[in-house]
C-alpha cells in the first residue's frame, strides 16, 4: 500500500489523519482508494467535472506527476504521494 500525506487544511476530511494508506497501481488509483475511504475529500481535490483541481499539486516519492505521467503514474507499494494544495496568501 502506498502512504499518501494528507496536508494539514485537509486534514479534518481525513478523520483527522496525517496520512493514510492506499491501494492502487497509479496515482488515480491510489487516489479513488483515498476518497472512498474518505469520501469528503473527493470535493476538495477533484472539480465537478472529475478532474483534478487545478491548485491541488501531488508528488509521488517528491516528483511533481505534472513532470511525470500525471494522473497515469505508476505507483508502487512502498511509494509516498504528498497533496500540495497551492494556496494564496502572504503579507501585503
Amino acid at each position: 500500500m502506498a502512504t499518501i500525506l494528507i496536508p494539514t487544511p485537509l486534514r479534518q476530511y481525513a478523520g483527522g489523519q496525517s496520512s493514510v494508506d492506499a491501494t492502487g497501481a497509479s496515482v488515480s488509483e491510489v487516489l479513488a482508494s483515498l476518497t472512498s475511504q474518505h469520501p469528503a475529500l473527493k470535493n476538495h481535490l477533484y472539480n465537478d467535472e472529475g478532474r483534478l483541481r487545478s491548485f491541488v499539486n501531488i508528488y509521488v516519492n517528491d516528483e511533481d506527476i505534472r513532470y511525470l505521467d500525471k494522473e497515469k503514474t505508476a505507483v508502487a507499494a512502498a511509494d509516498t504521494l504528498s497533496i500540495v494544495p497551492s494556496i494564496a496568501g502572504g503579507v501585503a
